[in-house]
């Protein structure tokens, strides 16, 4: 398949352009640039010896769109990953993620489906389960609008919706919404990892950042949750299972519109990461307990089994693999991609 990945040089977008390379598919990354580099096309280049053309534009702009199927088209198929990601941000400019995360959708929906494509696979998010109790969730698990506590998963949510109404009326056009749990790790070359501007939202990169001195010490928000050692449980997966999980939901894609969790099923605390991290390491990492963050759960992790069953997917690559494989890139990369 020839594939156009938006958002194709971002953190999971660059690790499913080799994945899909790999598998013997054609890619084109677009991409607004605005929190990656354009760098990562070279990398991916010097991954696979195969060329990924990088579009440079906004994915929720119709025209940027067209212009990627008028230069490298057609497509057999569309991956969706160009949204804004951050869950605090997004409670402080609920109107950009709104705008972009719901416009880039549209965009790649009305263009997409005029030039006959067939195949969207869309990024969405396990923070789309709004009742902590369902754990662990499955595909079924509840998911109430209003009970979301941020603009990202609501975003996220909402996209969910329209892309099964479109499917509904697009009935020989596959949609797969693939609910991605924590996606850590990066390339075992070291030649791709996540590279976040400014302070890092997430845990694995800002303990990276501590281990290179770039940050002072490692903020363990609560130690006193229901847990085995006190800290928040997450479902963390290495972002090269993941990728791989997109490859095999573009292989196996039948029409209809189909949902799957992907993540390994497991939960690790925020210690345990910390500890494996040490391990990668050989040395301890400055520590500090915080206060509990608004809105932070005690564990949150999913029954990837549908996937497994029906995609003939699961997670092989364990934390100290992502630990392991996030160093490296760190070491690599001191500075991120333009470091």
């Amino acid at each position: 398949m020839r594939v156009l990945l938006a958002g194709g040089a971002g953190y999971i977008g660059a690790h499913t352009a080799v994945s899909l390379l790999d598998a013997g598919h054609e890619v084109v990354l677009l991409d607004n640039l605005d929190n990656t580099s354009a760098v990562v096309e070279q990398r991916i280049a010097q991954i696979t010896g195969k060329d990924a053309p990088l579009v440079v534009g906004d994915a929720a702009d119709d025209d940027v769109v067209e212009g990627a199927f008028a230069q490298h088209g057609p497509f057999d198929a569309i991956i969706h990953f160009a949204a804004h990601k951050a869950v605090g941000e997004s409670t402080q400019k609920p109107l950009d993620y709104y705008a972009n995360n719901l416009d880039s959708t549209f965009a790649l929906l009305r263009v997409g489906l005029a030039q006959g494509v067939k195949s969207f696979v869309f990024s969405s998010t396990g923070t789309v389960y709004s009742d902590p109790a369902d754990l662990p969730f499955t595909e079924e698990a509840t998911r109430n609008l209003v009970a979301l506590s941020n603009p990202y998963s609501k975003s996220k949510l909402m996209n969910e919706v329209v892309l099964q109404d479109v499917q509904a009326v697009n009935p020989g056009v596959n949609i797969t919404s693939l609910r991605y749990f924590n996606p850590v790790g990066a390339h075992a070359s070291g030649l791709i990892g996540e590279d976040p501007q400014g302070v890092p939202n997430n845990l694995m990169p800002f303990v990276a950042r501590v281990a290179v001195g770039r940050l002072p010490e490692v903020g363990v928000f609560g130690d006193d949750y229901d847990t085995p050692d006190g800290t928040g449980q997450r479902d963390y997966i290495h972002v090269v299972d993941l990728a791989e999980g997109h490859v095999a939901a573009l292989e196996k894609a039948e029409p209809g519109f189909s949902v799957y969790n992907l993540g390994t099923g497991r939960p690790v605390s925020v210690l345990e990461l910390v500890a494996s991290f040490e391990k990668a390491i050989g040395r301890e990492l400055p520590k500090k307990v915080l206060p509990r963050r608004a809105g932070d759960l005690a564990a949150t992790y999913c029954d990837p089994s549908k996937a497994e069953r029906e995609l003939g997917w699961s997670a092989r690559l364990t934390i100290d693999d992502m630990t392991r494989d996030v160093w490296h890139w760190q070491q690599n990369n001191p500075g991120g991609y333009e470091g």
